[in-house]
């Protein structure tokens, strides 16, 4: 299902004709409204009457979110606060705070955009949205909910956490689609495998994750465990929440961009310059329609690449890949950089292997060493459970050496560095109970500080 044609489906020359008179209007506004920017337009040598469409946009200063730090809380908003009607702000676990300011524009549309994620990811009229992003200062929640029901549906706000009662009620309400990150989507799985519940007995149909990189070994796992089909949801808070871009359920390969709203670039992440399709860069967002908080070329540090070829699903809008990683949580490792997702994709080679993994970095000397924490799937930790409880203690020991063995050799292969694996028995790391799944302990950084 398109959710609204007209646009998802528009020619390239109706939406750049479109994106170019909405970027003019955003620029005058900006530099007009939000004295913050107008310096650094000044400094830039750009008055707005320099832009006339796209094909100008790199003449424009970049947005980073160290310029939503420094103008904390609202001195890059657009409007008075007297003309909002919500504020969302992230964690702030690295610092202040980034503030997020909606008029009733702002939340229009962010019920559209999440309302086109929904429609694309299978979602109908009348269908029941279990919802479990959490709800409060973080985006996810509340923009979902406002999705669902621009598109009709029937909205559960579970919230995050208290496992159990999710399932039950899933159970009990016959909900058919679930929204929550993938990680907590994989705990949700578990508790349904502890009460006994198989996949087919699931009404679950669809499940929107993201909020967090995954990988297609955890869509797997997802989809199998859920008896679901699968697909991602991509946004962050600075530009609106989630309904940035999203995967259709037609292809399930790249994220249709709401590029009316969102107009999107992929840039050199040292020079700065913009990358061809195809080409691994930092994602580089300028929200068209934003009101409250309108950002020029907003630097996600998100890793990914962009596709404007057709897809099947009808839909003309741009994909962007799958999130490698974001720049500022790529590890150096012995002068190679490292995603977490690069290692995740690697362990998802090895059978033996459950989809849960943490990475434990730390520095000898001067050399940095790797740690991999991964949890063996129950049926092998059972059959060598059974092994060692038959006293056939060497066979258990040859397949733990061959398990390990296999995950090292994948690692190498997949990353280009050697780790040291240690595996786990089931459920023996933390598991995710709504938000993002913390998956690197880097205790260089807790020795340097």
């Amino acid at each position: 299902m398109i959710f609204e044609p007209e646009i998802e489906t528009m020619e390239h020359e109706a939406l750049v004709e479109l994106q170019s008179a909405r970027l003019r209007e955003l620029v005058s506004t900006v530099y007009e409204r939000v004295p913050y920017q107008r310096e650094r337009l000044d400094a830039a040598g750009v008055k707005p009457s320099d832009i006339r469409g796209v094909s100008d946009l790199w003449k424009l200063p970049f947005t980073r979110k160290s310029d939503l730090r420094d103008t904390y809380p609202f001195g890059l908003f657009a409007k008075e606060r007297g003309e909002l009607l919500r504020i969302h702000a992230s964690s702030g676990t690295t610092g202040k705070p980034t503030v997020v300011g909606y008029t009733s524009g702002d939340l229009e549309v962010f019920g559209k955009v999440c309302a086109r994620a929904l429609a694309g990811g299978g979602g109908r009229p009348g269908m029941l949205l279990h919802n479990a992003y959490g709800y409060g200062l973080f985006t996810g929640g509340l923009g979902i909910h406002q999705g669902g029901e621009a598109l009709g549906m029937i909205v559960v706000p579970a919230s995050t956490g208290m496992t159990e009662r999710q399932v039950k009620l899933i159970m009990d309400f016959g909900a058919e689609v679930l929204c929550c990150t993938p990680s907590y989507a994989l705990t949700i799985s578990r508790e349904f495998a502890k009460q006994g519940i198989e996949p087919c007995e699931i009404p679950l149909q669809h499940a929107l994750v993201g909020a967090e990189p995954w990988t297609e070994t955890m869509r797997e796992e997802i989809d199998s465990s859920l008896g679901v089909k699968s697909v991602n949801i991509y946004g962050l808070s600075e530009i609106i929440g989630p309904g940035v871009s999203f995967e259709c359920v037609e292809e399930r390969h790249g994220s249709h961009i709401n590029e009316d709203h969102f107009l999107a670039e992929v840039v050199d992440p040292d020079t700065g310059e913009v990358l061809p399709d195809g080409e691994e860069g930092v994602l580089v967002i300028t929200t068209l329609t934003k009101e409250a908080l309108p950002l020029i070329r907003y630097w996600t540090s998100d890793i990914t690449s962009l596709d404007h070829s057709r897809c099947s699903c009808g839909r003309t809008l741009t994909r962007m890949t799958g999130v490698k990683g974001r720049t500022d949580d790529m590890l150096i490792i012995r002068g190679v950089n490292v995603y977490p997702t690069q290692i995740e994709a690697a362990l998802g080679r090895v059978g033996a292997l459950a989809p849960y993994y943490r990475l434990l970095v730390d520095r000898s000397g001067t050399l940095d060493q790797l740690e991999v924490e991964a949890e063996l799937s129950k049926e092998v930790f059972a059959e060598i459970t059974s092994d060692f409880l038959s006293e056939e203690i060497v066979e258990a020991d040859q397949l733990l050496r061959s398990v390990k063995e296999d995950a090292q050799r994948a690692i190498r292969d997949n990353v280009g560095i050697s780790a040291r694996v240690t595996l786990l028995e089931p459920d023996r790391l933390p598991r995710s109970e709504g938000g993002k799944s913390q998956r690197v302990v880097d205790k260089r950084k807790v020795l340097a500080g």
